[in-house]
């Protein structure tokens, strides 16, 4: 009897703690997304913002789970286009309307976001260009921008160039002229961080592209009235050249890594800053720690324009201008699915009202898309609201070369100016390099 009563003890033991076991394994019904994020660890509020987002989007969305991946620069786009050839796309992720995330659109691997847009009743909440499907390299709406970009900013210290009795360079005979004064007191003239070679040609040589050949020139190329090696083009590069020998730019800049640029500008090292609007956020206070690189006091000092009147172009006062960065879902996920449903959610919740509120307050977007949005209630600072007045500053936009042009052919621009930079190509060269890459793009 005790034997028995000794069994049948033990089963119900195996049959409660079975019981426990099966319910802490109980199954996760929500449904998964894979993200992949473009984040800049160091800059000021960014950890803290996103992870923000999408915890919040989480705690708002019980039925989703989002596993993420975050990188930055190079290393995020190589990571992106290895899932792509991979067909292993993350569900959602950060992506450019052409440019550097061309082979994504031009393979139809972004799902058209036009049938979600429309269903929900939202595209007045957007300015109408970044709605606008001819703004893409799809042809069709394959992301929604956070913002419309200026990938180039001028950035002027005004305590430096007050230290050598010197004010703002109206032209670039001016700039030159400033050069032998700034070196004199242990100024650079212009700093610009060079190493990754997107932002040489992004940040600067689109707007000279755009100042020497003129609007619509990229057109012009496209119907073949005109060639990378016609003279206005090769006076393009030939700038670029005579920007290194007459010293306003030091052949060091392509040494200097993307993220250490703000670094230098804030400690005074030169008295210009040559960046795309988005870096803003890079100078401004931390919400974590508090700290500003350069405090809302001395940013007072800053002033934001675009490069000075270059002698010879056939336009000035202008910029290269660009929809901005922002978010999209593959193509591959099953239409009418859950995983559908729950990456649009995201999509819609990551360019939505309050988090284009909090980008633009924290610098992460200075000219966003949403039309909604109450400047006069948000606390900006000093740099912020000199780079929101950017567009006041130029007369002419004009295109950037990698948002209007394939990789087969901005790649060989990218390097190119690099060469130049270090003497190994001439501007003619290289020209004569980007007219092969585009003759064998569009043959």
């Amino acid at each position: 009897m005790l034997t028995k009563l000794r069994i049948v003890g033990l089963v119900l033991t195996v049959l409660i703690v079975g019981s426990l076991f099966t319910g802490c394994a109980k199954k996760d019904d929500r449904t998964t997304l894979r993200v992949f994020y473009y984040l800049e660890a160091t800059a000021p509020n960014a950890i803290a913002d996103a992870n923000n987002w999408f915890s919040t989007f989480e705690r708002e969305n019980p039925d989703v789970r989002l596993d993420r991946e975050n990188l930055f620069d190079e290393p995020f786009h190589d990571k992106l286009r290895t899932y792509a050839a991979a067909g292993n796309l993350p569900d959602v992720m950060f992506v450019w309307p052409s440019g550097r995330s061309d082979y994504l659109h031009d393979q139809g691997l972004l799902k058209d976001l036009t049938p979600f847009v429309s269903r929900d009743n939202i595209r007045g909440d957007y300015l109408p260009l970044t709605m606008d499907p001819s703004q893409q390299q799809a042809g069709y709406l394959a992301m929604i921008p956070q913002g419309i970009t200026t990938t180039h900013a001028f950035f002027i210290n005004m305590e430096v160039l007050n230290d050598c009795g010197l004010q703002p360079a109206r032209t670039y005979a001016e700039l030159v002229a400033q050069v032998p004064v700034l070196r004199a007191n242990g100024y650079e003239t212009i700093i610009i961080p060079a190493q990754s070679e997107w932002v040489m040609q992004s940040c600067l040589f689109s707007m000279v592209a755009g100042r020497f050949c003129g609007e619509g020139w990229e057109q012009r190329i496209h119907s073949g009235q005109a060639k990378f090696t016609d003279p206005d083009f090769v006076a393009a590069l030939d700038f670029i050249r005579r920007l290194y020998a007459d010293g306003v730019i030091q052949r060091s800049a392509v040494g200097i890594e993307y993220g250490d640029g703000p670094g230098l500008f804030a400690n005074n090292r030169g008295a210009y800053y040559i960046d795309g609007d988005w870096r803003v956020g890079a100078f401004i206070t931390d919400s974590d720690t508090g700290e500003a690189l350069i405090s809302p006091v001395k940013q007072e000092n800053i002033r934001i324009g675009v490069f000075p009147s270059i002698e010879g172009a056939r336009i000035n006062s202008s910029s290269s201008v660009i929809l901005g960065v922002g978010y999209a879902m593959a193509a591959s996920i099953p239409e009418g699915s859950a995983r559908e449903d729950a990456a649009w959610r995201l999509v819609k919740y990551m360019t939505g009202k309050a988090v284009s509120e909090r980008r633009t307050e924290t610098g992460g977007t200075p000219t966003p898309s949403r039309t909604d949005l109450d400047f006069g209630a948000m606390q900006l600072e000093p740099m912020q609201k000199a780079i929101g007045n950017l567009g006041n500053e130029f007369a002419t936009a004009t295109v950037v070369i990698d948002g209007v042009f394939p990789s087969e052919v901005y790649e060989p621009i990218n390097r190119g100016l690099i060469q130049i930079a270090t003497g190994d190509r001439s501007p003619a060269q290289v020209a004569a390099d980007v007219q092969g890459a585009f003759d064998t793009w569009s043959r």
